[in-house]
Formats: C-alpha cells, sequence, structure tokens
C-alpha cells in the first residue's frame, strides 16, 4: 500500500509507509472513466479504527516478526527459547512462569523481559515484575526486579536475567531456566479477567574475548554533571517499543506526550563514550500534585537498565536528570554499582519516556511539551576483541548506519514529523487527516513539475 501511495500522489516511500501505517488505512484507486485508473491524485480512503501507530497511551509495540510462546508452570513443560529470536507471551495475575535455555560455558547470557500492562490497569507503585535465570539445580544465577514506581502509571517496566561466564556461580554448558514472576500487592483492574500482561523476551549471548584482559573496574571517572545542553529544540517523536526506538543523537530534542504515554529512543554508545541525558516537562495550568509525573531511564543494548530518574510535578516546569555515567568500558562489568556495572559493552542505548496518566485528572489531557536534552562526549576508541572475531547479531556493535540514523532520525525526505502530528491530532479523523495530506503533497508535486517544465 506504502509503494501505491507514494508512485501516485509523488509521495516519499518512507512518509508514505509511515502515514500508512500510522492510519492503518486502505487506499482503494478509483475508476476512472475508462474504468483501469483513478485521475491523477485521486484515492479512496477507508480508515479503520486503529489508534495512529499503535501510539495510543498505555501501548507498545511488540517486535515485528516475535515468536508467541507460552509460559510453563514448572521446569518440565518450559519452552526452549533461542538467542536469535525475540519472543511474545503473556504472564497471569499472580504468574510464575519458566522458559528454559540452552547456553554454551563461554556464554554470556542476557534475558531482558518487558513486561506490558493493559492501559486501564490499576498498578501500586512496588507493583512489576521479578526476572531470575537458574541453572538446572535450581541455582539463581542472578535476579532483578522492575516496578512502576511512585507515578502510580501502567508502563512498559524491563527487568533483565542473566549467567556471566567465568563467575562462580552457574557455570558449564547445559540447561537454564529463566523465571518471570508477577509482583501484584493490591491485584490489577485490568478489562482482562485474567489480569494479563504481556511480556517481550529478547535473549541474547555474548561471546568470551579472544584475549584475557582487566578483571577489575576503572579506578577513576569523572562523575561531575555536566552543564545541561542549551539551544533551540528540533522535532523528534519517539518509538512506542525497544524495537521501534528512534534514532537520536547529541542535541536538545522536544516531543509531546499525552498522560500515559511511553516513548522509546536509542542513541549509539561506542567504547569510552559517554552518555548524559535529562528530561524536562513543561508548564501546565492547574492546581495539584503528582508523583513520579515523568520518568526518563536509560538502558544498555541488552535492554538492562542503568539509570532512572522522575519528580512530582505541580504545573511548574521540571526536569528528571539521570546521574552521571562512566564512560562504556567492558571492564565496568566488574564494578558493584549497577550503574556502572550495566555500561559493559558498545551499542545502542536506549532512552525510555513515561508520563504518568494520572497528570490527566489533574492538568489535564495534554499533551504536554517535554524537552530531551542529550550529551555524548568522551575519545571514542577501539574495543576488545571478541573470541571468533565478531559480535553476534550486532547487538554490542556500532556501524555507520547507526552513527548517521542518530543525526538524520532515519528520516527520509524531511517534513513526515508533521505529518505525523497532523495525523495524530484527535479533532481530525485519521483517514481524513491522510486524504488532506496526500491531496497537498500531490498539488505541491504537481506545481513543482509545472515549475521545472517551465509551464
Amino acid at each position: 500500500m506504502a509503494a501505491a501511495v507514494a508512485a501516485r500522489c509523488a509521495v516519499p516511500a518512507a512518509v508514505a509507509a509511515r502515514c500508512a501505517v500510522a492510519v492503518a488505512a486502505t487506499v482503494v484507486l478509483l475508476p476512472g472513466r475508462s474504468g483501469t485508473t483513478a485521475p491523477d491524485g485521486a484515492v479512496s480512503v477507508v480508515a479503520a479504527p486503529a489508534a495512529v501507530g499503535g501510539a495510543r497511551p498505555g501501548s507498545y509495540a511488540f517486535t515485528p516478526g516475535a515468536r508467541t510462546v507460552a509460559g510453563a508452570e514448572g521446569t518440565a513443560d518450559a519452552v526452549l527459547l533461542d538467542a536469535r529470536h525475540t519472543y511474545r507471551s503473556s504472564l497471569p495475575r499472580d504468574g510464575r512462569l519458566y522458559y528454559r535455555l540452552r547456553l554454551a560455558a563461554r556464554d554470556t547470557a542476557y534475558v531482558p523481559v518487558t513486561a506490558v500492562p493493559p492501559a486501564d490497569t490499576a498498578v501500586s507503585a512496588t507493583d512489576g515484575i521479578r526476572v531470575s535465570l537458574r541453572d538446572a539445580d535450581g541455582t539463581s544465577c542472578s535476579y532483578a526486579s522492575a516496578r512502576f514506581g511512585a507515578g502510580l502509571s501502567p508502563r512498559p517496566v524491563t527487568a533483565l536475567g542473566q549467567r556471566e561466564a567465568g563467575r562462580a556461580l552457574c557455570q558449564g554448558a547445559g540447561t537454564y531456566y529463566l523465571l518471570v514472576e508477577r509482583l501484584d500487592a493490591g491485584g490489577s483492574g485490568a478489562a482482562d479477567p485474567a489480569g494479563r500482561w504481556g511480556l517481550e523476551i529478547a535473549p541474547a549471548t555474548e561471546p568470551a574475548l579472544a584475549r584475557a584482559g582487566a578483571t577489575s573496574p576503572p579506578r577513576s571517572w569523572d562523575s561531575a554533571t555536566p552543564q545541561p545542553l542549551v539551544g533551540r529544540p528540533r522535532d523528534r517523536s519517539g518509538g512506542t517499543g525497544f524495537s521501534g526506538a528512534r534514532p537520536l543523537g547529541p542535541g536538545v530534542w522536544r516531543t509531546d506526550l499525552a498522560p500515559g504515554e511511553t516513548r522509546f529512543y536509542k542513541v549509539p554508545l561506542d567504547w569510552g563514550r559517554r552518555l548524559h541525558a535529562s528530561a524536562e516537562l513543561g508548564s501546565a495550568p492547574g492546581h495539584g500534585y503528582v508523583g513520579g509525573a515523568l520518568n526518563l531511564s536509560v538502558h544498555n543494548p541488552v535492554r538492562g537498565a542503568v539509570e532512572d530518574a522522575s519528580f512530582g510535578y505541580t504545573g511548574t516546569a521540571r526536569s528528571a536528570v539521570l546521574a552521571p555515567l562512566p564512560p562504556v568500558e567492558y571492564a565496568n562489568r566488574y564494578a558493584v554499582q549497577a550503574g556502572v556495572t550495566s555500561v559493559r559493552f558498545a551499542g545502542e542505548y536506549y532512552l525510555v519516556l513515561h508520563l504518568s496518566k494520572q497528570l490527566s485528572g489533574t492538568f489535564g489531557e495534554g499533551p504536554f511539551e517535554v524537552t530531551l536534552r542529550v550529551r555524548v562526549d568522551g575519545e571514542a576508541h577501539a574495543g576488545p576483541a571478541y573470541a571468533g572475531g565478531a559480535e553476534p547479531e550486532g547487538v554490542f556493535t556500532i556501524t555507520e548506519q547507526d552513527r548517521e540514523a542518530a543525526l538524520t532520525g532515519a528520516v527520509e525526505g524531511g517534513g513526515d514529523e508533521r505529518v505525523m502530528r497532523l495525523v495524530a491530532v484527535g479533532g481530525i479523523g485519521s483517514g481524513t487527516a491522510l486524504l488532506l495530506f496526500l491531496g497537498g503533497w500531490t498539488v505541491v508535486s504537481r506545481r513543482s513539475r509545472v515549475g521545472v517544465g517551465g509551464g
């Protein structure tokens, strides 16, 4: 459909694809008088009742092509997961589910689990998930939890299970089990009678080094908070899931969020480079207080939590500022602090913004303007050599395409962000907005062709 839109209306393919997906519309060429083709630029748009780009508050875009699997109540029936694939599952209320992996002796394994509650779920600050990775004897290799926090707002939360080769526990090749547990203090108010939360599981393995390196963390690094970047912000909307995270480079960026929305960005970091970020929520009319109104978190290339920040809101502009992070170094994994040990490999680091749905009751439905300030500094250098000479699946590498996308936002032809804002306007039906946009683009295209042709 996107190709047809681009061809008929002289729209760049990337823009046409985004608009077509955004409105989930069917575009039908109207028959002309000859009964073969439509008059130039004429289209009929039948809009489906889908949210714009799946971006309604509380939605999450799962990885396209993710394999659907069911968790097991015990290890005997646990389904086998493969690090080459991403999986989609679900976790019932009071759930406790197992999944199975096979690991080589020298592999360090990472298994991030993102829990996605329905948008109408009632949550407490301590609700969330707990994830652990265990060997065949039941010994826990690691465990981590992720909770919704003071915002009392359902959102995607991610916890990471891992098995590190060379450590005292959980060594050797063989079968390992991922255990995902629901932390539910007060019960959920989801529309689903079973209270199920969606799960996305994205296992990855990191090979051993070709040669042994340092086994202690860097002794020191500049932990001072840098001055925030200034300048005129540029529009950059985020993605609605890890797989669709919008590339982002250093600079000052702006987006609009409605209460309950979560947006994902990704910043490429080479070895030796370090990330600093803050997010400012602009002022709004109204009186009251909302705890955890805006949450900004950073996750490493395997989606492990690195750092997060949030604040209470009274309608006055405030900023969530991430604590200073060290430069990306392999030896960081030997540190104690989570904010250091998780910055352990090069790759794309994720910035995740969430605006609490509680704001709507006090300050209105929005959208609210959020300014994201991103600084990347430090001297890039070559990383350690992995056994086999290459990193798996590109998870732990940065390509020139990644760097270019961070600067451009992977937007071809420019201007499509304004288009998506038009489509998202609540007062205009999505099909109508697309029709108006395509018609306008066609007029501009015709005028451009007339001008070039000298007519």
